[in-house]
């Protein structure tokens, strides 16, 4: 049986090797990574600790900090899942999210991934994420606004890291960001390259474009821009009509195959390299619902992850460790473990979607 811990705890080693190698010829990224590792050590020990008493917490949180963006991309999950342009009155208020991401550092919580929405929208919560340097925050953007003064954040902050979602070529991402998209995004790349910030992509995959997206010249090109993370991140159908893009079981196994060749190949030394959701048998299951991380949406509901949204809890009533020791999400995991040796890819409470709701409806009865 796996070990949970040991494999994330490694996992987490390993990216931090990798941003140290980045990062070996900057000053401030150098003292960046000695601060990284002591935290991320002393995060795990906290967790450990948590473990010995009977209670998991997940190295990773997901966290929506904005219901609007600038842009309406197409098949994109927060819209189809009414998780963008919903009202932002019901937005959790910066109060809720300090004390929300100081419990996670005391819960020994390493990673909070934000999103939205377009999170760059809370300059307000960005900043908020600066002052918890014990906790690396990637911000998850569409790269349009970072101006001036997010650049000199980030700078500053290097537990900040932006990730920046594109599709592949500039054709690719203006079909589905829209015309003009990709040359924003390329002028915020060479700007974060030229201050020595490590940052990262985020590429949805597709059957349109996983063949380009997994090259070496790919790669080689987003390195030549400054380019230190990838995240490939499985499609996933919320918008009707789109199911034609996701992969299939074949050609997920595919994309796991390449992805670690990618890995083992010496050019790509110094790039991390991440999917979502990755290869769940070799994790003992998903790890949505607090194995690995939950998702926070705007309005404060704990889920377990972006693509089942549903919520039992709220985090502008509840704490993150009741949520982690709710009966909704150990039902949630049970499913995730009942699927790990049959499950071939995709994500798999999606493809449960109606099972996730009918036990959250359980939990209210």
């Amino acid at each position: 049986m796996i070990n949970l811990n040991s494999f994330l705890n490694k996992g987490i080693k390993n990216i931090a090797d990798i941003a140290g190698h980045f990062y070996i010829g900057n000053v401030k990224g150098r003292t960046f990574i000695l601060r990284l590792v002591t935290n991320l050590k002393s995060s795990a020990k906290i967790r450990e600790q948590y473990e010995q008493k009977g209670i998991h917490i997940p190295p990773f949180l997901i966290a929506s900090i904005a219901s609007q963006c600038n842009l309406h991309c197409s098949g994109c999950y927060a819209y189809a899942n009414q998780g963008c342009g919903g009202d932002r009155q019901e937005e959790l208020s910066l109060d809720d999210w300090q004390r929300i991401f100081s419990e996670a550092a005391k819960l020994g919580v390493s990673f909070i991934l934000l999103a939205g929405g377009e999170p760059l929208l809370r300059r307000d919560l960005i900043q908020l994420a600066a002052h918890h340097p014990q906790i690396v925050f990637p911000v998850f953007t569409n790269g349009t606004m970072i101006d001036d003064e997010y650049q000199s954040l980030f700078s500053d902050n290097r537990n900040l890291i932006p990730v920046i979602s594109i599709e592949g070529d500039e054709a690719q991402t203006d079909r589905r960001r829209g015309e003009g998209i990709a040359r924003q995004i390329v002028k915020a790349m060479a700007s974060l390259k030229e201050k020595g910030i490590l940052y990262g992509t985020s590429i949805t995959v597709t059957t349109e474009n996983q063949a380009d997206v997994t090259t070496g010249a790919f790669l080689a090109n987003l390195r030549e821009q400054g380019c230190g993370l990838v995240f490939y991140i499985e499609y996933v159908p919320a918008e009707a009509g789109t199911d034609h893009l996701v992969l299939n079981d074949e050609e997920l196994r595919s994309l796991q195959l390449r992805i670690e060749e990618l890995r083992h190949d010496r050019s790509n030394r110094g790039m991390i390299l991440l999917s979502f959701p990755g290869d769940e048998v070799e994790m003992g299951g998903c790890l949505a619902a607090g194995r690995g991380f939950f998702h926070i949406n705007a309005n404060g509901g704990a889920e377990p992850c972006p693509f089942s949204p549903f919520a039992e809890m709220n985090l502008k009533e509840q704490t993150i460790l009741q949520v982690l020791q709710s009966s909704f999400f150990a039902k949630i995991r049970a499913i995730g473990a009942a699927e790990a040796l049959n499950h071939k890819g995709g994500c798999t409470l999606f493809e449960h979607r109606e099972e996730v709701a009918e036990r959250l409806a359980e939990t209210q009865i």
